[in-house]
Parts: structure tokens; C-alpha cells; sequence
């Protein structure tokens, strides 16, 4: 009832004396947008692999998505601000109680949205090599260590594919079929048989680190050729400590999902020529694409359960899913055909 009060509250200009022009919500969270800033609330929920169910977790998350958002555009993140309640009235940075928190951020034009600018033909090749500088010299400084080592071992990287089989499970014949769900669960469980010495040969060369965790072509901005690659994953270390292979599979997949191989293929030899990376990396990449497409085919499927979503819109996310999972499945066989070729 506190935080309706506060959502209530930041719809109102006075809260921060700026005209709030539109406010877009997500499952986890909301954000006010002003024209100017964007500010951010997390929502008071439990997934299980994320938890925001009190005052102090969200404080703490807020803080954590502003440190790891500051490594690939320090400028776009402000900082984190109490929202406060003293005699009823509810204001951003004011006096009072402190009812909640906000990440305060300089809102960026969505038609700068990468996502946007590949529709309209508007990416070249000088900024997707610029991108691959940037997101190469990121992995080489991201932080490592023991523990986050732990997160690119067979038995993480086992669990995480097991938990997507379980929960598409339920989606066998509506967005995946059943004869691609059984190949693509094979494939895995081969390569992670097969492959194991590929696994540890990444953790001995340092590759596993704090990545981004989300990264595609709808979380990069492109602002007078400055690039911001945002939204970050705060919420979970398991799904952000990882190959740095993984990190650069998710923008491979969206950009060839997306129907731009050609800039998959620019990205991809950019990258390996700025990072040095070896014949391990290309080696796990088929791996890390296939889990990639299957984690957006689940995502996407979870929408025909959402009760906000109905007519054309759930229609168009079935065959969205339909067509990761198809991706999925033509990773999985490349992927295959390595394990087969080392068996």
C-alpha cells in the first residue's frame, strides 16, 4: 500500500519539480520519465532468482545497478536518491521518513535505442567496431576471482540449462516443439560431457568475470556517436558472473535474430581481433548462443501467462518465441557437431 502510494505520488511534478511525461513499467520495476531524467523504483516482489521484497534490498540492488551501470556509461547513471514522507507528502530527495528509493538517470531518446536504429538501417560498421572495442577492453578490466570463477564451472553452467528445461517444460508444443526441446537437451548435456575440459580451459585463462548480463541491441544507446550499454544486471551474481563468451553470444544471437548477420559477423571478427581471444572462445560461443536464444525463447513464452497481455500482442510473442527456439535449435546442432568431432 506504501509504495501505491508512492507511485501515486511520482505521477505528480511537485514530487520533483519536473512534469513527469510517461511512465513505463516492467514486471520488476517503474520509471518516470521527465523529458530530462528518468527515475527508476523497484517493485516489491519475489521471483526466487530475484528478491525485492524489502526497503533495504531495494536500496541495496539500486546501489549495485548504479556501480555496475557506471562501468559502461558513468554519465547516464546519476545516483541513487531516498524518497521521503513527512506529513503526508511524498518527495524525491526531500525531509522526512525514507519510504523508498529511486536510481536517478538522464533519460535517453528511444529512437537511439540500437534496437531502433538497426530497423532503419542506421548502424555502420564504424560503430559496431567501436562497440567491440568498448565491450572488449570492458572484459579485460571486469572484475574476477575465486568466486566469481565458481559461476563458469560445469555445475553452474549445468544448472543454469536445467532450470530453462524445467521452466519451458510447460510450453512443449505451444512455443517449442517437442522434437527441438529433446535435441536442443541432448545437445547440452553432450557438449557439457564432452567439453568439460573447454569449461576449465576458460576458467584457467581468466575469461570468467562480472559481465553485463544483458546485453543486446535493446540496451544500447547511441547518442551523437557516444555509446551507452545500460541496464545491466544487478539483481542476481548468477546471472552476471560468466564466460565473457556468454556476454558477447547474447548481442551475436540479436543481431542475427534481427536478420544483420553481416554485423554479427563485423562484431564477432572485431572483437577477436581487439581481445585476442583463442580458439577456446570460438569453440564455446555455439554453446553460448544456443543458451542465449533458449533464455529469450522462455522469456518471451512467459508472456502468454501474463494476464495484461492478450489479442495480437500475445499472438505476435508466441511466434517471437517460436523463433528463438528455432535459433536454438540451429545453435544446438553446430554445437553438436564439435562435441561429436572431440567424442
Amino acid at each position: 500500500m506504501l509504495q501505491k502510494a508512492v507511485i501515486n505520488a511520482l505521477k505528480k511534478p511537485e514530487t520533483y519539480d519536473e512534469e513527469v511525461l510517461y511512465v513505463k513499467q516492467t514486471h520488476i520495476s517503474y520509471v518516470f520519465l521527465t523529458g530530462r531524467f528518468a527515475y527508476k523504483i523497484k517493485k516489491p516482489v519475489n521471483f526466487g532468482f530475484l528478491d525485492f521484497t524489502t526497503l533495504d534490498k531495494r536500496k541495496f540492488y539500486c546501489k549495485e545497478e548504479v556501480r555496475l551501470n557506471r562501468r559502461l556509461c558513468g554519465d547516464m547513471y546519476l545516483g541513487v536518491l531516498p524518497i521521503t514522507s513527512f506529513e503526508g507528502i511524498i518527495k524525491v530527495n526531500g525531509f522526512g521518513d525514507i519510504v523508498e528509493y529511486t536510481v536517478k538517470m538522464r533519460e535517453m531518446p528511444q529512437e537511439a535505442l540500437m534496437s531502433e536504429l538497426l530497423k532503419k538501417g542506421e548502424i555502420s560498421l564504424g560503430i559496431i567496431d567501436k562497440i567491440a572495442r568498448i565491450l572488449s577492453d570492458f572484459h579485460k578490466k571486469a572484475e574476477t576471482s575465486e568466486e566469481i570463477e565458481k559461476y563458469g564451472s560445469i555445475s553452474v553452467v549445468k544448472f543454469n540449462w536445467d532450470e530453462n528445461f524445467d521452466q519451458t517444460r510447460s510450453f512443449i508444443g505451444k512455443t517449442i516443439n517437442l522434437e527441438d526441446f529433446c535435441f536442443i537437451h541432448d545437445a547440452v548435456q553432450k557438449f557439457l560431457k564432452n567439453r568439460r575440459d573447454l569449461f576449465e580451459l576458460r576458467i584457467k585463462e581468466g575469461k570468467i568475470r562480472e559481465c553485463h548480463g544483458d546485453l543486446h541491441s535493446r540496451n544500447i544507446f547511441i547518442v551523437n556517436d557516444k555509446i551507452y550499454i545500460y541496464d545491466a544486471i544487478e539483481f542476481n551474481k548468477r546471472f552476471r558472473y560468466s564466460d565473457v563468451a556468454s556476454d558477447v553470444a547474447f548481442l551475436l544471437m540479436d543481431l542475427e535474430f534481427l536478420g544483420r548477420s553481416d554485423l554479427s559477423n563485423r562484431f564477432l571478427n572485431k572483437y577477436l581481433e581487439y581481445s585476442s581471444e583463442k580458439e577456446d572462445f570460438l569453440e564455446v560461443l555455439p554453446f553460448y548462443k544456443c543458451y542465449r536464444a533458449y533464455v529469450r525463447g522462455k522469456v518471451t513464452s512467459f508472456k502468454m501467462n501474463d494476464p495484461n497481455i492478450a489479442g495480437e500482442e500475445k499472438r505476435e510473442s508466441i511466434k517471437i518465441a517460436r523463433r528463438y527456439f528455432k535459433m536454438s535449435r540451429d545453435y544446438a546442432e553446430r554445437m553438436r557437431r564439435v562435441s561429436e568431432q572431440i567424442s
